[in-house]
């Protein structure tokens, strides 16, 4: 899912489709204002949107504000280009959510070699020799090595992205394998071995499984139970993954948004609120609480994908010109 020109390249103009993209459109404004409204929620104490409902805090209307803005958003964008091609704004949000990826890749690389080199620091009582006495005191805290070092690191990775195009997953598989050597050497060899250096392939395994998922989607490259599928006209296939990617795909990834980030004590809200760590405390990487919002990532990228997934099949259906050919990823 490289950033490439295709959407310049598919003529902008095509057949109407308001009903189509107006529901898509929606869904990412949507996407975009819960992940404002869970912002203002784990780090200004604002409420939900329900609290409207029950007049327990008058800031729930500002948050209602924000939903209602989201969705004229998206109706005023689909009547500003009312003869926007279906397959050109799929290439758009598909390129898009690559950056978002590509972002996430790097962030996790300078994170996890950066806090990698911090825990090794710290395990063996090195972090006096290069820092100061306040600022190795400090390195201990996760609530100070979150913010203060990994959110550089982050948004440093988002600004790299800027001049990638490749997606990096490659490389990062690469990165794995190395860590995994480096354990096997330091343990059969030199009889050395540290929680952190266990925490940093799970890091980046995860990292490398969630991240690429919404790839694999665009490549056609999981599994399909495929019973009747494959002897379908191109036009019904276009139907069933209409319908597929609506009931199937984005009810499940709104499902874990729901649940994962609904309120400040969710399960990936919390570890994120409190900069969680692993068991191992200080003899491991701070990252665990970056673990929990990798599945919020996993589930936003592939709520993106799956509105350019829909745009692309309901083109399929009425034949517009311009499908992308896909060769399917081996399994």
């Amino acid at each position: 899912m490289s950033a490439t020109t295709e959407a310049e390249i598919l003529s902008p103009r095509g057949a109407p489709a308001p009903y189509v993209r107006t529901f898509g459109w929606a869904m990412l404004f949507l996407l975009a204002a819960f992940m404002i409204n869970n912002t203002l929620i784990v780090w200004f104490d604002y409420p939900s949107v329900t609290s409207v409902m029950d007049g327990s805090d008058s800031r729930g209307w500002l948050v209602l504000g924000i939903y209602i803005l989201a969705l004229v958003g998206a109706g005023f964008m689909v009547a500003r280009t009312p003869n926007r091609a279906l397959r050109y704004d799929a290439q758009l949000i598909s390129n898009f959510n690559a950056y978002l990826i590509r972002g996430c890749y790097f962030a996790v690389l300078f994170v996890g070699v950066a806090d990698f080199i911090i825990a090794f620091l710290r395990v063996e009582g090195l972090l006096t020799v290069f820092f100061s006495d306040d600022i190795a005191r400090e390195m201990i805290r996760a609530h100070f090595v979150g913010p203060f070092v990994h959110v550089p690191l982050v948004v440093l990775g988002f600004v790299a992205a800027l001049f990638s195009r490749s997606l990096g997953f490659i490389w990062l598989a690469l990165m794995i394998v190395i860590a995994e050597l480096l354990i096997v050497i330091s343990r059969f060899v030199f009889s050395y071995e540290q929680a952190l250096m266990g925490d940093l392939v799970r890091y980046w395994y995860a990292a490398l499984f969630l991240f690429a998922s919404a790839y694999t989607l665009l490549h056609e490259g999981h599994v399909r139970v495929d019973v009747l599928y494959a002897g379908f006209s191109q036009r019904r296939k276009g139907r069933v993954n209409a319908v597929g990617s609506i009931l199937l795909g984005m009810v499940t990834v709104w499902a874990i948004i729901l649940i994962g980030m609904g309120s400040k004590n969710a399960i990936v809200n919390s570890p994120i609120a409190n900069f969680e760590v692993s068991q191992t405390g200080t003899a491991g990487m701070y990252v665990k609480y970056q673990m929990a919002a990798f599945l919020a990532i996993f589930a936003g990228t592939m709520l993106i994908q799956f509105v350019s997934y829909l745009f692309e099949a309901v083109a399929d259906t009425r034949d517009e010109p311009g499908r992308r050919e896909v060769a399917p990823i081996a399994h």
